[in-house]
């Protein structure tokens, strides 16, 4: 079934990939989506219980197989990170209602995300919460029959684009009480919800999501009420793993288009994959996303087996996105002044791969948690 997937994504990606780069990122966006659902690979963001894509014998029904989403990632961002994105955040907008939805809001929500006819997003970043979630300060207050949200989410994929926002925020204490959050389903046409975009460094449809006295029905609280970290780390616990898959695929581009100039370019009378130099580092860019590719191939068997497998995800993510920002800058090198140019696509992964090591948890977040791991636990 990997190797389907794989083929599937690949003719998607070689289709429309280098299309993607003459777009606005808002219809790039929607273009590479709709090119994923008309291939039917959405539906693996979604669980097949739920109206997803069936993934046999990989994971269960009622979630998302982790090796399905990882080998489509790595090879979508292979061809074009925005159809990775597109794809990786279906699942991630809608991972809350699948954990914690009613089966009302599962049957009305689900299927449109499988399909690729809704947009979802997860806004969990503030302002001045980031790595840490305990310091969310947007607030939902309960009235009779709805919750009353406010606050602003930052750093936002699909900001201005989704149906629905999966929203963080404290119903109880204050900033560093983590057993004071919950989760909540917000359609995008709420009252009291604006949003506003920004640009980062790669194109991405992003930016900032301001909830002002927004109303929502009692009904859209997901899970429990203080289950809001766990709902989250669900969610990051189930994907993270397949951000270093994405990684691999930014990184195995950048080695391919590496590889393809040094053969070809000449400097000195001679082909630059003669210099001894540039072949010792080729080998190591080789070695290393071998290496990471092992690791999510791990991570990814393991959280689909069931297991915890904490220490697992951590070193893929963290390995993965290091050696592809690592990978990626040294075939900017290779490229010369060609490949810091608009266009060339080296320059492009440069910009696509940095956020990574940031997002779902940084480098250095994923160091404390495999520490913690090594150090106190079974690692």
């Amino acid at each position: 079934m990997i190797d389907s997937l794989q083929a599937r994504a690949r003719t998607v990606g070689e289709s429309h990939g280098q299309a993607l780069d003459g777009m606005d990122e808002e219809t790039s966006a929607r273009h590479a989506l709709s090119a994923l659902a008309s291939a039917e690979l959405v539906g693996f963001a979604v669980p097949e219980r739920f109206g997803g894509a069936p993934t046999g014998e990989l994971c269960p029904d009622d979630v998302v197989s982790v090796r399905a989403l990882s080998c489509l990632r790595d090879e979508l961002a292979y061809h074009h990170g925005m159809l990775d994105l597109m794809l990786v955040m279906q699942g991630l907008g809608s991972c809350a209602v699948v954990l914690g939805g009613s089966d009302e809001l599962r049957a009305d929500v689900l299927p449109g995300v499988a399909r690729g006819d809704d947009i979802a997003a997860l806004a969990l970043t503030e302002p001045e919460a980031g790595s840490s979630l305990g310091d969310v300060t947007t607030r939902a207050e309960r009235k009779e029959n709805s919750w009353v949200l406010n606050g602003r989410k930052t750093f936002i994929s699909n900001c201005g684009l989704a149906r629905f926002y999966t929203v963080l925020a404290r119903t109880a204490g204050e900033p560093g009480d983590t057993k004071g959050l919950s989760m909540f389903f917000v359609p995008a046409d709420a009252w009291g919800i604006d949003t506003e975009r920004f640009e980062v460094l790669a194109p991405h449809p992003i930016g900032d999501v301001i909830l002002v006295d927004c109303e929502i029905p009692a009904a859209f609280l997901l899970g429990e009420e203080g289950q809001g970290l766990e709902l989250a780390l669900g969610t990051l616990g189930r994907f993270r793993t397949s951000v270093a898959a994405a990684a691999n695929g930014f990184a195995r581009r950048a080695l391919d288009e590496s590889r393809r100039h040094l053969m070809q370019r000449k400097q000195f009378g001679r082909p630059l994959a003669k210099n001894q130099a540039l072949r010792f580092e080729v080998a190591e860019m080789d070695t290393r996303l071998r290496a990471a590719q092992l690791l999510v191939d791990e991570a990814a068997t393991a959280v689909d087996a069931g297991e915890t497998a904490t220490a697992e995800v951590a070193r893929a993510k963290l390995f993965a996105t290091e050696t592809a920002g690592w990978i990626c800058d040294r075939a900017v090198q290779h490229f010369g002044g060609l490949g810091v140019k608009r266009g060339v696509v080296v320059e492009r992964l440069y910009r696509d791969v940095r956020a990574l090591r940031i997002y779902e948890g940084t480098s250095e977040i994923q160091k404390l948690i495999l520490a913690r791991e090594v150090l106190e636990g079974q690692a």
